[in-house]
Formats: C-alpha cells, sequence, structure tokens
C-alpha cells in the first residue's frame, strides 16, 4: 500500500494544480497517495476497438477460462464498411458486480476516424460509458480522444472525468529524427481541448479507483530488471498554454533540455474478477510489463495475477533480454498473457515458446470476457 502524501508531495502537486490553473486548465482532482479499497467484478468483458492488426478467421476458444470471440462480420448489408486497424490501441472495458455494471473507455488509438468507424461497426454503446482513462501521453493512446469527444459529448455523463496518470500524461512529445540531435513533433495532449469538452481530468499518480470497479497502479516502481528500451524524447514545461508543470521534474528538465522518455506517470489500469484474481492492462508498458503486474499486486495487496493485457513495448527487444523478460513474466504465473499493439511478434511467439498453454493473441474487434 502507498504511503500517506508527504509535505514536498503535496507541494510540487499544488504548484501542478496552480499551473495548469494559469493556462486555463479544469483539473478538478489530484488523486492522494493513501491505501485504496480495491473493488470486485464477477465479470470483465474487453473489446478490443484499436488494434495493429485484424485476423479474419479468428474463431471462438477458450483458454485458461478466459473466453476469446471473433468481432464477427458487423457490416450488415454494406460490405464497403471494414474495421480499420492502426499503431495504438483502444479498449472498451465492461464490467459487473451483482446487478452494477459499469463501461470504461481505455485509451483511444491514433485517429478519430479509426476510433469512431469501429464504435459504429462494432455496435458498442458508447453512451454507457462512465469514465475515460489515458494510459500515457503518446499519440497513438490519446489521437482519438477529442474526436470521440466531439461526436459523443452531449449523449454522455455530464460529469464524465478522464484519468491520467500524472503530469507527465500532457507534456511535449518528439520523435527522433534519423539526423543526430534533432527530432520531429509528436504531439501533446490539449487539457484546453478538454475543457472546452466539459471533461475533468484526474490526475493519479497514486492509486485510484475507477467508476467504482476498477483501479489504476499510480506510479509504476521499477524494481525489476527491465529497461526502458528506444521510444520518444520529452521536453518538460508550458508553452502558448501546452506542456506539463516543469517544477514537477529533475533539475535538467528544469532547464527545459530535450531528454529520453522515462514516462513517469505512465500508470497500468486493473480489475480484481472475483474468484480469478487480477487482470492488469498495461497499454503500453514502457517501464516494464513485470514491475506494471508487481505495482498492481502491491497496490492491490492479491498476488494471484488472472491475465496481463495489453502493449508491452517488446517489438524492439533484443533477443536475449527478450527471453529474460518473458520468463520473468511466467514466474508471475498468469493463467494467460494477452499480447496487443507494441508488444512484438517475437514476443507473441517467445511467450508461446514459454508458455504454449496460456497465450491468447487478439485482434482489432475481438471480445475477451474474464469470469463467469
Amino acid at each position: 500500500m502507498t504511503e500517506a502524501l508527504d509535505r514536498r508531495g503535496f507541494l510540487k502537486l499544488s504548484a501542478a494544480l496552480a499551473a495548469g490553473s494559469a493556462a486555463g486548465f479544469s483539473c478538478i482532482e489530484v488523486a492522494r497517495a493513501a491505501p485504496v479499497a480495491v473493488p470486485t467484478v464477477d465479470t470483465l468483458s474487453l473489446r478490443v476497438l484499436i488494434d495493429s492488426a485484424h485476423d479474419q478467421f479468428l474463431k471462438p476458444a477458450t483458454v485458461q477460462g478466459v473466453l476469446h470471440q471473433p468481432p464477427g462480420n458487423g457490416r450488415g448489408a454494406d460490405y464497403r464498411k471494414v474495421l480499420h486497424n492502426q499503431w495504438g490501441l483502444s479498449l472498451f472495458a465492461e464490467s459487473k458486480a451483482g446487478e452494477e455494471a459499469r463501461t470504461i473507455l481505455l485509451d483511444f488509438g491514433y485517429s478519430p476516424e479509426a476510433l469512431l468507424n469501429n464504435i459504429e461497426i462494432l455496435k458498442v454503446d458508447p453512451t454507457k460509458i462512465d469514465a475515460l482513462i489515458v494510459s500515457h501521453g503518446h499519440h497513438d493512446h490519446y489521437g482519438g480522444l477529442t474526436g470521440f469527444l466531439d461526436k459523443y459529448r452531449d449523449a454522455l455523463s455530464p460529469e464524465l472525468k478522464l484519468y491520467a496518470g500524472g503530469e507527465d500524461n500532457f507534456c511535449h512529445r518528439l520523435s527522433p529524427s534519423g539526423v543526430q540531435g534533432q527530432f520531429t513533433d509528436f504531439g501533446q495532449i490539449d487539457r484546453r481541448e478538454l475543457t472546452a469538452r466539459r471533461i475533468a481530468t484526474v490526475l493519479c499518480e497514486a492509486p485510484t479507483v475507477v467508476a467504482g470497479h476498477a483501479f489504476t497502479t499510480g506510479q509504476i516502481k521499477r524494481t525489476s530488471a527491465e529497461r526502458i528500451l528506444p521510444n520518444t524524447f520529452v521536453e518538460r514545461g508550458i508553452k502558448d498554454g501546452l506542456g506539463c508543470d516543469a517544477s514537477h521534474y529533475s533539475p535538467a528538465e528544469l532547464q527545459g533540455k530535450i531528454i529520453p522518455d522515462e514516462h513517469v506517470h505512465e500508470h497500468a489500469t486493473c480489475f480484481n474478477v472475483r474468484g480469478k484474481g487480477l487482470v492488469v492492462i498495461s497499454s503500453c508498458g514502457h517501464v516494464g510489463i513485470v514491475n506494471s503486474v508487481r505495482q498492481a499486486q502491491a497496490v492491490s495487496g492479491i498476488e494471484k495475477v488472472h491475465a496481463i493485457v495489453g502493449g508491452f513495448h517488446l517489438g524492439p527487444a533484443p533477443k536475449e533480454y527478450l527471453t529474460e523478460v518473458v520468463g520473468e513474466i511466467g514466474r508471475l504465473k498468469p493463467n494467460v498473457v494477452i499480447p496487443m499493439h507494441c508488444s512484438g511478434l517475437n514476443f507473441a511467439l517467445e511467450a508461446q515458446r514459454q508458455m504454449p498453454e496460456n497465450v491468447i493473441v487478439p485482434t482489432t474487434g475481438s471480445r475477451l470476457t474474464f469470469g463467469a
């Protein structure tokens, strides 16, 4: 469990709120570092709204008690409609606890066109959404957000909130250009756009219960041998009302230096499924999938891991490192491992080699069901 928020942490968070208010942001809550009462759900369904590939020939299967179903046609009479795949991830999570149902939209893919298209084809009901979660500040996870809100905001709850891992999620990201010391823009979440669409942000540096059914890990401790593999660079600070509060970071960052991205506030979304254990959803897992699961165990006090789901950012992993990480995942004893998005074909093959009875490879549109 986490400790009570110390004075230094409180002052940092207060500074972040003050900076956000001055820039016109709407941030009405900061999750406090106190123990969370982890909820339990009876069932959980994850519909893959966006992933990087679609398998037209996917057949229903049950693996270690987890039902994996293909998306079906969904086009109706219009043969021209087709699911859009793209480099990104979006999951539509529906859970039940007794008669109580909750729906959470986790991440939003790279573009609104793909997200809106797939919502229509898959016939999910966005008006049921109780909460939004963004895992981290990469465009392939938030790119569809404002377009989604433009279409559906008026049909959603007026109290709808976006749960972000922390201030770092709003920093400016850059991609290496291929020329030493030069970068290309990779965008940033614009809180002004969220305010204009009447969405309040909750900064979840500490573990947070979401919609009464899920919980987030808060900032993930880095205790394993995992390392952050090459990805983006980051620039701290607020310019023209965009960005993140630089006072929250290191002296080098305070100087406005562009540095390798460590995803300080990337967080995982988790469910505790009755009689099964934890379902840990790591949308990209830059900080390490083993670290993410260990954090979920520590936060919840629950050791049993039912499923590890999502992007694990092991596509660029060297073979020896990949083999080591998959071995560490195996020692967590999950019932199933479900790689998506940036996990990489290399990960899926190695996981199938080491855990042949425990791997599910999903597809855009497929549905995963956990629990009775």
